[in-house]
C-alpha cells in the first residue's frame, strides 16, 4: 500500500508558523522601521565588537613591546650602577622610568643571586612577585601576564650583562589600554545610536512615501468592498505600486460598468416582474369578475329554470332527477363563488388587508382541518394597494403550502405595523422540510413569495427543519 507524505516546507514547523503569525500582526511601516533599525544596530554593534577586538590586540602587542623596550632600557642603563654598587642612582633610575612612562606600575632590579637591589614599591615588596617571572641568563627577555590587585600587568624580565650583573623587571599596567578601548567603544556606540536615530528618521520618511499609496489602495479597496465602485487612486510613480494602482483603477472601472449593467438589468427585471404581477392580478380580477358575473349568473339562471321545470313536471322519478341536477348546479355555483374569491377577493379591494385575511382564515378553516390563529397589531389604516396585495398573496401561498405539505393541525399568522414597516410572521407545527433540498428543486411558490417581497424592497426569510415546523418572516417598508 503506497504511503503519501505531505511535502515538507519550513512553514510546517510550529516555530516558524507562530513567527509568521506574530510578524504578520504588525503594519508594513513597523516592519520596515524594524528592519532598518535592526540592520543599523547589528552593523553598529558588529563593527564596534570587531574594532574593539582589533584595537585591543594591537594595544596589547604595543604594550608588550613597550614593556620589553622599557625593561631593556633599564637593564642597559643599570649595568654600570650595579658594577660600582651605586644603589641610590639605581633607585633614581627606576623612579625616573616610572615617572616618564605612566603605564609602568612597578620596576625593580635584582643581583645575580636574586637579591633585590632597588624597587619602586615603597616600604614593602609584594610576596611572590620575585618568583612570578623567572628568566634564563642567556634569554633576550621573558614576558608574562600577571593578575594583580591593580588588574592585568605585563611583567618583562631582562638579564643584565647576560645575568652576571642581575635582572631588571618592569611591570606595565593595562589600565590606560582599557581606558582607551572603553572610550573608543563608547564613541562607537554613541555613533551607532546617532546613526540609528538618523536611520529611523530616514526610514520613517521612506515608509511614509512607500506606504501612503498602499494606504490609499487599502481605503479605496474598503470602499469597493462596501459597494462604491466609483473609487480610483492616483498613481504616485511608475514603479510596481504605481502599476498596482493602475490595475486597481482598471478593475474598479470594470466593476463600475458591470454594476451599472447589473443595476439596469435588475431595474428591467423589477419592472418586468412588476408588470407581470400587475398583469397577473388584473387577469385574476377579470377572471373572478367573469366567474361571478357571467358564470355565476348563468348557473343561477339554470337553477331557477330547473326549479320551475321540477315544479311543472308530473313524473316523480323525473322530478327526483331534476332535483339532483339542481343540487349539482348549486354545488358548482358554490365552487365557482369560492374560486372567484380565491382569484381576487372583492373584500381586499373594498375593505382592505385585515378584513380580507379574516375572511380568508374563516373560509380556510372551513375547508381544512387546521386551526388558524390570526393576530393583527398596529394596523389602523389602509395600506398602499401594492403592499396589501403582496402581503395577502404571501400569506395565502403560505397557508396553502401548510395545507398541502405541512401535515399540521394549527397555524398562526401575526401581522403588525411598526416604525413604518409592515411585518408578517406565518408559523406551523408541521413536519417541516430541508431548506437546501426544497429550494434546490426550484419551488415556484416560494420564489414567487420572495419576489413579491423584494419587489417592494422587502425581505422574506424562511426557517424550517425536518420535524420542527416552518416559520416565514416577511418585512416590507411602507
Amino acid at each position: 500500500m503506497p504511503i503519501h507524505h505531505s511535502p515538507f516546507t519550513i512553514d510546517n514547523l510550529p516555530f516558524f508558523s507562530h513567527f509568521w503569525r506574530f510578524a504578520g500582526s504588525f503594519s508594513v511601516r513597523t516592519k520596515i522601521l524594524g528592519i532598518v533599525l535592526a540592520l543599523v544596530v547589528l552593523l553598529g554593534v558588529g563593527i564596534t565588537v570587531q574594532v574593539r577586538s582589533v584595537l585591543r590586540l594591537a594595544l596589547e602587542q604595543r604594550l608588550q613591546e613597550q614593556s620589553t623596550s622599557v625593561a631593556r632600557d633599564v637593564a642597559a642603563r643599570a649595568t654600570d650602577m650595579i658594577l660600582i654598587n651605586d644603589l641610590f642612582s639605581l633607585h633614581q633610575l627606576l623612579v625616573e622610568t616610572q615617572v616618564n612612562n605612566p603605564d609602568v606600575l612597578y620596576a625593580f632590579v635584582t643581583d645575580n643571586n636574586g637579591i633585590i637591589l632597588a624597587h619602586t614599591f615603597g616600604p614593602g615588596f609584594p610576596a611572590g612577585l620575585l618568583e612570578a617571572n623567572p628568566v634564563a641568563s642567556n634569554a633576550h627577555h621573558h614576558t608574562v601576564l600577571l593578575e594583580t590587585d591593580e588588574g592585568l600587568v605585563w611583567d618583562t624580565a631582562v638579564p643584565i650583562f647576560e645575568g652576571k650583573a642581575g635582572v631588571a623587571r618592569i611591570g606595565l599596567s593595562e589600565k590606560s589600554m582599557r581606558a582607551t578601548v572603553a572610550v573608543l567603544t563608547g564613541q562607537m556606540l554613541l555613533t551607532t545610536v546617532l546613526v540609528s536615530a538618523v536611520g529611523i528618521a530616514a526610514a520613517t520618511w521612506l515608509t511614509w512615501i512607500v506606504t501612503r499609496p498602499i494606504l490609499d489602495l487599502k481605503r479605496a479597496a474598503e470602499a469597493v468592498g462596501r459597494g462604491d465602485f466609483q473609487q480610483s487612486v492616483t498613481p504616485w510613480a511608475n514603479d510596481e505600486i504605481g502599476e498596482l494602482a493602475q490595475a486597481f483603477n482598471l478593475m474598479t472601472a470594470g466593476l463600475s460598468r458591470a454594476e451599472q449593467e447589473r443595476a439596469e438589468r435588475e431595474q428591467m427585471r423589477s419592472q418586468l416582474l412588476e408588470k407581470v404581477i400587475t398583469a397577473q392580478e388584473e387577469e385574476r380580477r377579470r377572471i373572478a369578475r367573469e366567474l361571478h358575473d357571467e358564470t355565476g349568473q348563468s348557473l343561477t339562471s339554470l337553477m331557477v329554470h330547473l326549479q320551475m321545470v321540477n315544479q311543472q313536471c308530473p313524473l316523480p322519478e323525473t322530478r327526483e332527477q331534476l332535483e339532483s341536477v339542481r343540487m349539482l348546479v348549486a354545488q358548482t355555483l358554490e365552487n365557482v363563488h369560492n374560486l372567484a374569491l380565491e382569484l381576487r377577493p372583492s373584500v381586499l379591494d373594498d375593505l382592505g388587508l385585515v378584513a380580507a385575511l379574516r375572511r380568508y382564515a374563516h373560509d380556510y378553516q372551513a375547508r381544512y382541518p387546521i386551526e388558524v390563529d390570526l393576530e393583527v397589531v398596529g394596523l389602523a389604516e389602509r395600506l398602499p394597494p401594492a403592499v396589501e396585495t403582496a402581503i395577502y398573496r404571501i400569506i395565502q401561498e403560505s397557508l396553502t403550502n401548510i395545507a398541502r405539505h405541512a401535515q399540521s393541525t394549527t397555524a398562526s399568522v401575526l401581522l403588525e405595523q411598526r416604525h413604518n414597516r409592515i411585518r408578517a410572521i406565518i408559523e406551523d407545527d408541521g413536519v417541516g422540510f430541508d431548506m437546501e433540498k426544497v429550494m434546490g428543486n426550484g419551488r415556484l411558490g416560494l420564489y414567487g413569495m420572495r419576489e413579491r417581497a423584494e419587489l417592494l424592497n422587502g425581505i422574506l426569510t424562511i426557517e424550517s427543519e425536518p420535524g420542527q415546523g416552518t416559520s416565514i418572516f416577511v418585512e416590507v417598508p411602507l
